[in-house]
């Protein structure tokens, strides 16, 4: 039988439950769980509201992630995954990193004509730029608001290098951008792929696209020579580390061409939520997790150093690191991910962009 915690992610088809207190705000609630209804916020409606940044390209500050300058469509995502280490962004904005981060979405309507303007100016320098740092730029939402795309024909019509790291089979849809920069080594497509047991993903990524979904979107893109790897991420211990071999096997099948990973982070209110998420659906295994998590982040549950951060340490984290490694190279996924083209960028013959 269900326990109300549990009950409640079923039916809302979240991640989280609750609005946990951001780490900005001066007072915070708990939930009784004795006094939870069985109809209490059993489903909550997305709302969507109009993001009215004037920029749109953010500058990467880390040094351990791959690309220059990030692009996000949208802030907050609905996909909804219990373990996104983007939830505190929410905060931010004086909203929790709870429910809020996937049922209040903050959408970029003016980003492909930002972006434009910005990529115009005589001074712009073309640096790999990825979609997204802090949401999937094909989540639900996409399919109608189409703000990705417009961004991506922009992109196209630049021919500007572009990162795309999505759990959703949506980037399907824009072949026809992706293939100009295909032409000119200017792209490449990273699907994330964190279990093959569906019952288990969705439970993690209540509304991203099935992993068999995501594999048939690898092997699209692999057909219109669309270069697509795979991240195996993130790798939870004790939950789903035993799936690297078959994770790898499936998406080579498919026909990645290169892979990645890297491991659970927990920062801020983010520990608290993914307990809670233990707690609903796996209380049994919840302290091993855990542990496991801790023994590779040096006896906490986040570690927020540059170069460890994504990674661990430690014995354990070590028979990880070498099984990926071990299986990558047996799968043929072991080419180094394309380095992306900036010399093909160009300024002057793009095309007036009327539609935005």
């Amino acid at each position: 039988m269900l326990t109300n915690k549990a009950s409640l992610l079923k039916k809302q088809g979240r991640g989280a439950y609750t609005n946990p207190a951001g780490r900005f705000e001066l007072l915070d609630y708990e939930l009784d769980e004795d006094l939870i209804q069985e109809d209490w916020h059993s489903k909550p409606k997305t709302q969507v509201y109009l993001d009215q940044s004037r920029s749109i390209l953010s500058k990467n500050q880390s040094p351990d992630v791959g690309f220059e300058v990030s692009l996000n469509p949208y802030r907050g995502c609905e996909h909804g995954c219990s373990y996104c280490y983007a939830r505190p962004t929410h905060e931010y904005l004086g909203l929790s990193a709870g429910l809020d981060f996937e049922s209040k979405i903050f959408a970029k309507k003016k980003a492909p004509q930002l972006l434009k303007q910005t990529l115009s100016r005589p001074s712009y320098q073309a640096q790999v730029l990825a979609m997204s740092g802090v949401t999937d730029p094909y989540q639900p939402l996409e399919r109608k608001l189409k703000i990705t795309q417009g961004c991506l024909e922009v992109l196209s019509d630049f021919l500007h290098p572009v990162i795309i790291i999505t759990k959703n089979a949506l980037v399907t849809r824009d072949i026809e951008f992706l293939k100009p920069l295909a032409q000119v080594q200017a792209v490449m497509v990273l699907l994330s792929i964190t279990s093959l047991d569906s019952h288990l993903a969705s439970k993690l990524e209540p509304r991203a696209s099935s992993p068999q979904a995501r594999l048939e979107a690898i092997n699209t893109l692999r057909q219109a020579k669309i270069p697509v790897g795979v991240m195996v991420a993130p790798l939870i211990p004790a939950l789903n580390d035993m799936e690297i071999p078959s994770i790898l096997k499936a998406a080579s099948q498919a026909g990645a061409s290169f892979a990645g990973y890297t491991c659970l982070r927990l920062p801020y209110g983010l520990k608290e939520i993914f307990a809670q998420w233990l707690d609903a659906h796996y209380p049994e295994r919840k302290e091993k997790i855990l542990n496991r998590l801790k023994h590779i982040k040096g006896g906490k549950l986040n570690e927020s150093r540059f170069g460890k951060r994504m990674g661990g340490e430690g014995a354990f984290y070590d028979q990880i690191k070498s099984l990926f490694y071990l299986i990558r190279r047996q799968e043929n996924l072991d080419k180094a991910f394309p380095r992306l083209n900036t010399q093909a960028f160009r300024q002057n013959k793009s095309k007036q962009l009327g539609l935005f």
